[in-house]
């Protein structure tokens, strides 16, 4: 599609809108790298500076992250979520430990208070992908699963403040979670989340809460050692 305005401004601005949906569509996912300025200007039929216009807003805005001999790669979907990751990246991580279960015990105690029998089906289908990635020992496929079985757990609490900025947190969560899981997948690191999805099936509220709480204080002694 073919961008147009009479002042470079507005055009700029249409550019960024455009750049900014292919990110929080999922187009572009989080890691991603873009196309090549030569690219984008061929795709959009935009001259060269509106592109690279375009494209340092949404880095200043924290979406993109331009790598000098690189590319330009997505590593946020939202400006909050990129304001997000570079405050909190080195935040303590008792303090991080402390919002993941307030979070997420929130999340799965309106969960099983909420959720719908489609969202059960779903919960029990990435809970199995989430088991499968683990005994193949595919270490980013279970990050990848983990991550989306506990953001499906916040969208069944059916509160929408609440998904949207958890969203906003996953990629923070995800470097989290990597570092807990490390590099050695075995039966005594693993971390059991059938119980909370049982819970959530039974409407048990505070069982819920409870096993989702728990699971952001597991691997904290080890991550404070580090520090």
């Amino acid at each position: 599609m073919t961008l147009s305005s009479p002042r470079r401004s507005a055009l700029a601005d249409q550019v960024i809108a455009q750049l900014r949906n292919q990110i929080t569509s999922g187009e572009w996912p989080v890691g991603a790298r873009i196309p090549t300025e030569p690219e984008l200007v061929e795709q959009l039929g935009v001259a060269r500076n509106t592109v690279r216009e375009a494209v340092r807003a949404l880095a200043h805005n924290g979406l993109l992250d331009i790598r000098q001999g690189s590319g330009t790669y997505v590593v946020a979907t939202s400006e909050l979520a990129g304001v997000m990751q570079r405050r909190f990246a080195d935040a303590d991580p008792r303090h991080v430990a402390e919002l993941r279960s307030t979070l997420e015990s929130s999340a799965a105690r309106l969960a099983a208070q909420r959720r719908t029998e489609r969202e059960l089906k779903q919960l029990d289908t990435l809970l199995e992908r989430r088991e499968q990635a683990w005994a193949s020992a595919d270490r980013e496929a279970f990050i990848a699963a983990d991550a989306t079985l506990h953001l499906a757990v916040v969208a069944a609490s059916h509160n929408d403040v609440l998904t949207e900025l958890y969203a906003d947190l996953g990629h923070l969560l995800r470097d989290w979670l990597r570092d807990d899981v490390g590099l050695d997948m075995t039966p005594e690191n693993h971390m059991d989340h059938a119980r909370m999805v049982d819970a959530i099936r039974t409407g048990d509220a505070e069982s819920a809460a409870a096993e989702a709480a728990a699971h952001a204080f597991i691997c904290l002694p080890d991550r404070l050692e580090k520090r």
